[in-house]
């Protein structure tokens, strides 16, 4: 060995010693640990849109990464309600707000939001993503009509335009926020018109009615509103991290309604799970920080598809009323059930969750006892998992453990102790949850309100959140 090569081998054997980041600075790890990704655990409505406005506090950022007009957040302040299907709940917080390019936007919902928000006196800080594809009115009358067409099997879509919005993405036909800034809109909105009225015309043999020119001023109108919004969305936040802002990510349905992970075909168009907030954002991985998941204290599903513990019974009625169970969007009755507790590991493993906030505990209350499903009968055989195959699920009887409820709840006050105080069955509930998900409760949602909502003390990396 030469006395140079002695040298680099020196060289080298102490760098390899030495920690892997201790050349790097602090500011990536502090990255990684502020940000925090929040996500549904069930067939969505699991009350994100409470949640992320409640931890919004906390964060310097929200950014909304998936899904479409199809998904139905609500905030309640007070007597005043909020109904997103698109902005992030973070805007009654007064909070910059970004849409990425995992979300398809509907300009008239888009429109219409920041139209409320303004007339309740609050500021738009939005950055909606260049890259974000657009919903068009052909978009939706073709969802429509591809519903119809399934029959009795039909998926039970909300009919907003989101699946072939997203189809278009796929097959490079799509129009998206970048699009509006440097193409002629007249020209563009020809093209895709032309396109969708061919897709109709291979589907149902005939060739509707020209959309009118009205129609076509009022969405070319609608485009221009929206425009001033548009930029760069994942330069904003990469820089925006690296410069120590906290960002909270809000994804939307629920990872059981994933088009790769869910109860596929009876899902939604998009990626639901955590890994899609990278994807949709443009912010990588490493940058995502922890996982918060979210799960009723019960099961509900809207639209078709297997349901193992649903309640067909007074219960289920009983639940669907106390819980207002009736879709924020479509305004259609949820089917309820069981909490299931297969299906919630499941998510849980799939989605990498750390931290868990239980919404709608005080539904349950004075239902005794209580039932929760720890594995299904399939053809004779015990299952722990969930099938890949949608038929196969339909066919899952739940086994179930049983469960002491619980009379009533204290009264919610912002005591340190709070979370103490709920009654031992809950905290026996919650620890059976802990246990199967092998993840923590953070939060406890004991109804609508911001006030209504407990944080267990020091379970979150966050410093100052007040309901």
């Amino acid at each position: 060995m030469t006395h140079t090569m002695f040298f680099l081998f020196k060289r080298n054997k102490r760098l390899l010693t030495q920690p892997l980041f201790a050349s790097m600075s602090g500011q990536a790890h502090v990255s990684q640990m502020q940000n925090l990704v929040v996500v549904g655990l069930q067939w969505g409505d699991e009350g994100k849109g409470k949640i992320v406005d409640v931890l919004s506090e906390d964060f310097d950022i929200v950014v909304r990464f998936q899904g479409g007009s199809n998904a139905g957040h609500t905030v309640k302040i007070g007597k005043d309600v909020f109904k997103f299907r698109l902005m992030p709940a973070g805007a009654v917080r007064g909070k910059k707000t970004v849409i990425g390019n995992g979300v398809v936007v509907d300009p008239f919902v888009l429109a219409q939001e920041i139209d409320q928000l303004k007339k309740a006196g609050f500021k738009i800080d939005l950055v909606l993503s260049s890259r974000a594809h657009l919903t068009t009115p052909y978009q939706v009358l073709i969802d429509g009509l591809q519903e119809l067409s399934r029959g009795s099997s039909k998926v039970g879509t909300t009919k907003r335009g989101i699946g072939p919005t997203y189809a278009d993405k796929i097959s490079r036909n799509g129009i998206r926020g970048a699009d509006i800034a440097t193409l002629e809109i007249s020209d563009e909105w020809h093209m895709l018109k032309e396109i969708s009225e061919s897709k109709i015309h291979q589907l149902y043999h005939s060739v509707i009615d020209s959309t009118t020119k009205d129609q076509l001023d009022e969405f070319s109108h609608t485009l221009r509103k929206i425009l001033p919004y548009v930029g760069d969305s994942s330069d904003f936040l990469n820089d925006a991290i690296d410069s120590g802002k906290r960002v909270l990510f809000e994804g939307a349905q629920g990872a059981l309604l994933d088009i790769d992970h869910g109860t596929y075909p009876f899902v939604t168009s998009s990626n639901c799970v955590s890994a899609a907030a990278s994807t949709g954002t443009g912010v990588p991985p490493t940058k995502l920080g922890s996982i918060l998941g979210i799960a009723k204290a019960y099961m509900t599903r809207v639209g078709s598809g297997p349901f193992p513990t649903e309640l067909e019974d007074e219960t289920g009625q009983k639940i669907r009323e106390r819980g207002a169970e009736f879709g924020t969007v479509t305004g259609r009755p949820r089917r309820c059930g069981w909490l299931d507790l297969v299906a919630l590991r499941y998510s849980a493993k799939l989605n990498g969750v750390r931290y868990l906030a239980i919404t709608k505990a005080d539904v349950l209350t004075g239902i005794d006892p209580l039932r929760v499903c720890v594995a299904y009968e399939i053809d004779g055989t015990e299952v722990k998992t969930i099938p890949a195959s949608s038929s196969v699920f339909a066919r899952a009887v739940p086994i179930y453990e049983e469960m002491e409820g619980w009379s009533e709840l204290p009264r919610i006050t912002r005591s340190p102790d709070m979370f103490k105080r709920l009654p031992d069955a809950m905290h026996l509930y919650l620890r059976k949850i802990e246990a199967w998900t092998k993840s923590k409760v953070a939060i406890v949602s004991l109804g609508p309100d911001r006030a209504e909502t407990i944080v267990v003390p020091k379970s979150l990396p966050v410093s100052s959140i007040h309901v």
